[in-house]
């Protein structure tokens, strides 16, 4: 059987996808309900700690909703990064993503799928990590041909 494809959630994405019923985060999230044989889902502690956050402030009526949804996605969960893990990556984008990048490198991904272009731009085209940087839409985009390679 050929390798799972990694694919890190920004929290971004998730919360996108959670809070509407249309758009590209939401179709990766549905994506990933169906359990696929070559599809994996990734995200860190640290989205996990910022998603409740944000829900607890903004929206804490969704939280249960959450709740419930979270275990569907079935995704691995990185553990928070280490100081050492987040100091080697200072200065390759602002400071708050700094473990969102930490934790995508330690979760093994291929891709890394995030909304936030303002602070990830300057690194998708860079090719400095193991891992593709791509928003949601750019990842739907290519997903036929991750799940073409992974049916030969």
């Amino acid at each position: 059987m050929a390798k799972k494809v990694r694919v890190f959630l920004d929290s971004n994405v998730i919360l996108s996808g959670l809070l509407s019923d249309k758009g590209s985060p939401r179709v990766i999230l549905d994506l990933l309900c169906l359990n696929l044989p070559f599809l994996k889902g990734v995200t860190g502690r640290y989205n996990v700690i910022e998603i409740e956050r944000n829900l607890e402030k903004k929206l804490p009526a969704a939280l249960p909703v959450y709740k419930e949804y979270l275990p569907k996605l079935s995704l691995d969960i990185v553990p928070i990064p280490s100081e050492d893990e987040v100091k080697k990556l200072s200065g390759h984008t602002s400071e708050k993503d700094i473990p969102v990048l930490a934790s995508a490198l330690k979760g093994r991904a291929d891709f890394l799928v995030t909304g936030d272009k303002k602070d990830f731009a300057g690194l998708m085209m860079k090719g400095t990590y193991p891992f593709r940087i791509m928003t949601p839409s750019e990842f739907l985009d290519i997903f036929p041909e991750i799940s073409g390679k992974q049916e030969s």
